[in-house]
């Protein structure tokens, strides 16, 4: 073998042998193995050999390359050992049995709502979606039949980003997706569309007591022959029920929204004031909790869906509101604040 290299090889065991840091042992491990190491360097005196000698030569470079990588690797396994056992040795002694004085966590209230939705949606047998937060301007509007230009556009303060994506501003933004994923399955098999697809919506507008610029809704779709105004307030009227575990007060007036055709918002009676008039419903009475309607047929057309034979409901169902009315919290800013006082006093139990 050459003799630089039994020479570093000699050398690098001495080193490793004595380092005790594993800062130290990354220096050795630069000086060595590097581009600009040692074992590194002895490549570069190959061009002067024959075709055999640079074979032979490089071959032992090599075996020279992966001793001292599985030393500097076995010294760092050793060195972390060593490590371990110094900061067990330091830790001071506890008693397993001493009583504990740990608070629970507790889920968000948002969370909550959204998770007793999902039960009884899925109890009624709609399946449950998920969706991204960033989508494009074709499944947010254009998909919904609201084009390039429309006004309905006003409507929505739409954060918009530099790809030319958005931060869906409507969860909406789904429905073109869930058509074309179960609407095969509703032409050929018969089995009606019937899918919620909870998540969090953007819009660029001012916040007060009840509007801010991210809040939770759920939507939900469900799509077979037949299907009437009568459907839609069946399952409304059954959530909201289940939700509140009592009867409550609903109305329903008309909407304008360019994907349904009727077109209504379900408002119920503002559980806060108790329909007396407080900031939280604007002092109505009243607050708004669903957009909903009749798919429009351009929607159906865009998914796959002939609207000649089939119809649907779609309902954007508010989240943030329904837990606010629920829970009794005042102000939607609270959702978001962030205080864990605040915000860990609600249960599903309550």
């Amino acid at each position: 073998m050459n003799e630089k290299i039994i020479s570093l090889m000699g050398e690098i065991n001495a080193k490793v042998s004595e380092i005790s840091d594993l800062v130290e042992l990354d220096k050795i491990r630069v000086a060595y193995l590097g581009k600009k190491g040692s074992i590194t360097a002895l490549l570069k005196g190959m061009k002067d050999l024959s075709p055999d000698e640079k074979k032979a030569f490089g071959s032992e470079v090599n075996q020279l390359k992966a001793m001292a990588s599985e030393k500097i690797e076995q010294k760092i396994e050793e060195l972390k050992k060593k490590e371990v056992e110094r900061e067990i040795a330091s830790m001071r002694p506890f008693d397993i049995t001493a009583p504990s004085n740990i608070v629970k966590g507790s889920y968000h209230p948002i969370t909550l709502v959204q998770r007793q939705c999902e039960a009884i949606f899925k109890s009624m047998g709609f399946t449950v979606e998920d969706y991204s937060e960033i989508v494009t301007d074709y499944e947010c509007f254009e998909s919904l039949n609201i084009p390039k230009h429309h006004p309905a556009r006003d409507m929505q303060d739409t954060y918009y980003l530099d790809n030319g994506q958005l931060l869906k501003s409507q969860t909406s933004a789904a429905q073109n997706a869930i058509l074309k994923k179960y609407g095969k399955n509703l032409i050929e098999n018969g089995v009606p569309i019937k899918a919620i697809f909870p998540g969090r919506c953007f819009r660029n507008e001012a916040t007060d007591a009840c509007h801010e610029n991210t809040f939770f809704q759920m939507e939900g779709v469900m799509v077979d022959k037949n299907i009437s105004i009568s459907n839609l307030i069946f399952f409304m009227k059954t959530m909201l029920s289940e939700v509140f575990q009592k009867d409550i007060n609903v109305r329903l007036r008309p909407g304008f929204f360019p994907f349904v055709e009727p077109g209504f918002e379900l408002d119920i009676s503002c559980l806060i004031c108790g329909g007396e008039g407080c900031p939280s419903c604007k002092h109505s009475g009243w607050l708004e909790l669903c957009p909903c309607g009749m798919i429009h047929p351009n929607v159906l057309r865009e998914g796959g869906i002939d609207p000649d034979e089939y119809t649907g409901f779609a309902f954007g169902l508010g989240l943030t509101r329904l837990a606010m009315m629920k829970y009794g919290i005042k102000d939607i800013r609270d959702l978001n604040s962030g205080s864990l006082k605040a915000l860990s006093q609600f249960t599903d139990d309550k």
